[in-house]
């Protein structure tokens, strides 16, 4: 998760104060609360620098009467930013992730408010208007971080301090060589593999085209596949599974990850071509060019600006075409493989989160611009 890469990364120049996702009131009138409030903490953990707020039972999030919804949500704002003063913070920096927060910055004093965009909330295949609410977020905050070119494009116009904030990597975790998973051992090479949560966007069509024109090749697909989100596209996700070079391993922990993707042949970014998948910026990207294994990709425009060092394909033909040169021993020497990480490298979280705090510390003033030099002279 975005959020977790970076705001774990923040608090080592910053206190952070997670803010958990309050309940809704049915919810917290159900048992066993804490333990499904879990899920809203999208996998922080805390450390000396970030402290979780899960809201009390008696402050869950309210559709109405509007006084009592703002109240709530006023005192777990306040709650959250008592954690901050007990630490000796005197200054707050309120960082929105979605529009529909908005609230919070009427009903919170902040002395710097920023916006992060990691994703065109629409989610429509169909490009829509940039929904009023967020249009307003975007011009009402001090800083707003987008994180990829076609986003910037549509929305980057409504606030003058506005920042690219690309995906990133924790590059040293892909760089280390690790052994072969169990799981991966037995399916044959050349594996083709994709990384990451099975998505309604990938091109399953096309996928399915290939693993049938390309028997002797495996198709490996790692990450969490929940087919009933697939909707209509639900019969191409059984289709696929049930061919036999076709292999689902599910979901693993996080750490695993750059295990599988060390030992695949070729990584695959296939999606449809959409007006959505057009704003995504996939967080796999880095991920699979720190490995060094060759890429090749659909032409969404996040991509495009990296086709020096993966491939990009848009039709069956085309794809196999791209997978096989990716196969062949010109694709896999030291030169390319150094080319992909050197990519990467410059998309490792510590630095991309270093400029974001170096933006926040200047919106704050010297002394905390100076203080950030500090700190990441130490490091």
């Amino acid at each position: 998760m975005v959020p977790h890469q970076i705001l774990t990364r923040l608090s080592r120049y910053f206190h952070v104060v997670w803010c958990s996702r309050a309940p809704w009131w049915r919810e917290s009138l159900r048992s066993r609360l804490r333990q499904s409030q879990q899920k809203f903490d999208h996998g922080f953990e805390p450390n000396p620098g970030l402290t979780i707020y899960r809201p009390e039972r008696w402050l869950p999030a309210i559709g109405r009467p509007r006084f009592l919804a703002e109240w709530t949500e006023r005192e777990r704002l306040r709650r959250a930013q008592q954690l901050l003063l007990a630490r000796g913070c005197r200054r707050t920096i309120l960082y929105l992730w979605r529009p529909r927060f908005e609230r919070a910055i009427d009903l919170i004093p902040h002395d710097v408010s920023c916006y992060h965009i990691e994703d065109e909330y629409t989610f429509s295949e169909v490009e829509q208007p940039i929904d009023e609410q967020e249009a307003r977020v975007i011009s009402r905050v001090h800083q707003v971080f987008i994180h990829s070119p076609a986003l910037l494009e549509k929305k980057g116009k409504f606030n003058l301090h506005t920042a690219v904030a690309p995906n990133g990597v924790d590059y040293h975790a892909y760089v280390t060589p690790h052994n072969e998973p169990l799981d991966l051992q037995a399916i044959p090479h050349p594996r083709i593999g994709y990384v990451g949560r099975i998505k309604p966007q990938l091109d399953l069509s096309l996928l399915i085209a290939l693993a049938q024109r390309h028997q002797d090749w495996s198709f490996v697909f790692v990450g969490p596949c929940h087919s009933q989100n697939f909707n209509g596209k639900a019969v191409l996700i059984h289709q696929l599974s049930q061919l036999p070079n076709v292999f689902f391993l599910g979901a693993k922990p996080v750490g695993e990850l750059p295990a599988y993707t060390q030992h695949l042949d070729v990584c695959v970014l296939c999606y449809e071509l959409t007006d959505y998948t057009k704003f995504i910026y996939p967080l796999k990207l880095h991920e699979y060019l720190a490995s060094g294994r060759p890429v090749v990709g659909s032409p969404i425009r996040s991509l495009e600006e990296f086709a020096h060092v993966i491939r990009l394909a848009r039709t069956p033909n085309e794809w196999s075409q791209a997978l096989n040169e990716a196969l062949s021993p010109d694709a896999h020497t030291s030169a390319l493989t150094e080319a992909r990480r050197s990519v990467a490298r410059q998309h490792d979280w510590d630095r991309l989160v270093s400029r974001i705090a170096r933006l926040m510390c200047e919106r704050l003033g010297t002394d905390y611009l100076e203080r950030f030099v500090r700190i990441s002279h130490c490091e």
